[in-house]
C-alpha cells in the first residue's frame, strides 16, 4: 500500500486503484446498485460513513414507524420481500430485510468511510474519491471510472433558523432524534412540520399521553393510506396507466373527500396543485393518514400557524397568540449532502438533486451516475440502480482491459489493487 503526503502536509493519503465503480451510501439504494452490478460480475466498492447499513433507518428513525407504501413498492431488485412478512413491514422487519439482502449479495460495504471530495479527472478520464476512516490518521483515495452517488435525499437534517430559539429553555430535538413519545408523558409538545414525519410523531405522542400542538406554516395534501381497502399509491399507480396526473390527482381528491371530510376547518389547507403533480414537480411529498386526522378532529393535535418566535417557556405564533410548550419536535425534514463532497455543476443542482427530472436523471457524463434521488421513493431508486448497473456492466465488459492499462499508465503511484 503506498503512502503519498497530501498537498498540505498533514494527511498521509493511501491510493487504491478499483476495477469497477465506487458506490457512495449504503443505504437501500447503494445497496440496490451493488447487487445489480454483483449479478453481472462487475467488482465495485461501496464507502459508507456510518457503522452499518441503511443508517438512516436504523439511527433517525422512531419506533413506530412502518412502510407507508405496500411491500410490493419498496422491494429493492432481485429480491423480494418474505412472504410472512405483512403487507406495510415495520421498521425492524425492514431492517431485517436490507441485511438478508447484504448476505444474499455479500455486498460487504466498507464503514466508517467518510467521502470528502470526489472530483473528475479530465486529463485520464478518472474521478478520484477521497475519503477519511474514522480512528485512521489517513486518507484514502479512490481512483475508479465510475462514481455513484448512492447517499441519498435525506442525508442530512434540516435545522431552520427561527427567532429565539436559544432562548428556549426546554429540550429541543430533531425527528432524527425521536424514539417514542414515553419520554414526552405528560408534556405540551410543539411539533414543526405537518409532513408524514410531523404527523406519526404528533399522533405517537397521543398515544403516551402527551399533548402535541403541531405547527402548519404551509398547505399539505392529507390522503387515506388505503381506499376502498386499497393501497392509495396502488389505486394511483392503476389510474396512471389510463389516465393523466391531472385527473388521477380529482380522483384521489374526490375519494379523500368522501373518506376523510372538509379538512379547512381544521386548520389544514390543501394546495392549488393535486397531489400527485406536486410531488413530481416539487417532490413534495403527500400525508398517508394513519390516524392523526381523527385526533385532530377530536382536539387531541392542535393544529397551530406559524411561529413569529420564541421565548424562555414557550412560543409566539405569527397570528398573536402565546403558548407555553415543555419541548419541541423539529419534524422539518432532510437534504442531500452532494454539493458538500462532489465538485460538479452539470449533473446535480445546488440542492444536491439531478437537474433532469425521472426518469432522466440518472446519468450525467464522465462515468457519474445518481441513485436515490428520484422523489418517488424505494421504487424509484430499484429502477436507477437496475439501469446504472445494465450501463456500467455493458461498458465493464467491453473496456476492462483497456481501461486497465490506460489507468495504470496515468497512476503508477497505486501500487493496491482492490
Amino acid at each position: 500500500m503506498a503512502h503519498v503526503p497530501n498537498r498540505h502536509g498533514m494527511l498521509q493519503r493511501r491510493c487504491k486503484w478499483v476495477n469497477g465503480p465506487v458506490i457512495v451510501g449504503a443505504g437501500p439504494s447503494g445497496l440496490a446498485v451493488g447487487a445489480c452490478l454483483k449479478e453481472r460480475g462487475v467488482p465495485f466498492v461501496i464507502l459508507e460513513r456510518s457503522s452499518s447499513i441503511a443508517s438512516l433507518w436504523r439511527n433517525r428513525t422512531y419506533d413506530r414507524l412502518k412502510l407507508h407504501l405496500p411491500k410490493q413498492f419498496c422491494r429493492l431488485p432481485r429480491l423480494p420481500f418474505p412472504d410472512h412478512f405483512p403487507e406495510y413491514p415495520s421498521k425492524n422487519q425492514f431492517l431485517d430485510y436490507l441485511e438478508s439482502y447484504v448476505r444474499h449479495f455479500q455486498l460487504n460495504p466498507q464503514f466508517n468511510e467518510t467521502v470528502r471530495s470526489a472530483e473528475h479527472d479530465d486529463t485520464c478520464g478518472m474521478w478520484l474519491v477521497r475519503t477519511t476512516v474514522a480512528g485512521v490518521e489517513a486518507e484514502v483515495e479512490y481512483i475508479t471510472q465510475w462514481l455513484v452517488v448512492a447517499s441519498g435525499e435525506n442525508a442530512e437534517c434540516v435545522i431552520p433558523e427561527m427567532e429565539g430559539m436559544k432562548e428556549f429553555a426546554g429540550e429541543v430535538i430533531h425527528a432524527s432524534d425521536y424514539n417514542s413519545g414515553e419520554a414526552f408523558r405528560g408534556k405540551q409538545v410543539l411539533v414543526v412540520g405537518c409532513g408524514n414525519s410531523g404527523m406519526e410523531v404528533c399522533l405517537d405522542l397521543c398515544h403516551h399521553h402527551s399533548s402535541p400542538v403541531m405547527v402548519v406554516r404551509g398547505s399539505v395534501h392529507v390522503l387515506p393510506r388505503e381506499i376502498f381497502r386499497k393501497s392509495t399509491f396502488e389505486l394511483a399507480v392503476f389510474l396512471m396507466k389510463w389516465f393523466p396526473v391531472k385527473v388521477v390527482d380529482k380522483i384521489l381528491l374526490a375519494l379523500s373527500w368522501i373518506i376523510l371530510g372538509k379538512m379547512e376547518s381544521y386548520g389544514l389547507r390543501r394546495p392549488s396543485m393535486g397531489p400527485l403533480e406536486l410531488k413530481h414537480k416539487q417532490g413534495k411529498t403527500p400525508v398517508l393518514d394513519l390516524g392523526a386526522l381523527g385526533k385532530i378532529k377530536s382536539g387531541e393535535i392542535k393544529v397551530v400557524p406559524g411561529i413569529k418566535r420564541f421565548f424562555n417557556g414557550g412560543v409566539e405564533l405569527v397570528d398573536g397568540q402565546v403558548m407555553n410548550v415543555d419541548a419541541i419536535i423539529l419534524a422539518t425534514g432532510y437534504c442531500s449532502n452532494v454539493p458538500s463532497w462532489l465538485h460538479e455543476c452539470e449533473m446535480f443542482d445546488k440542492d444536491g438533486f439531478p437537474k433532469q427530472e425521472f426518469p432522466n436523471g440518472w446519468k450525467g457524463k464522465g462515468g457519474l451516475y445518481a441513485v436515490g434521488f428520484t422523489r418517488r421513493g424505494l421504487s424509484g431508486a430499484a429502477q436507477d440502480a437496475v439501469k446504472v448497473a445494465e450501463d456500467i456492466g455493458r461498458v465493464w465488459k467491453e473496456e476492462t482491459t483497456k481501461q486497465a492499462k490506460h489507468i495504470i499508465a496515468c497512476h503508477r503511484r497505486c501500487t493496491s489493487q482492490i
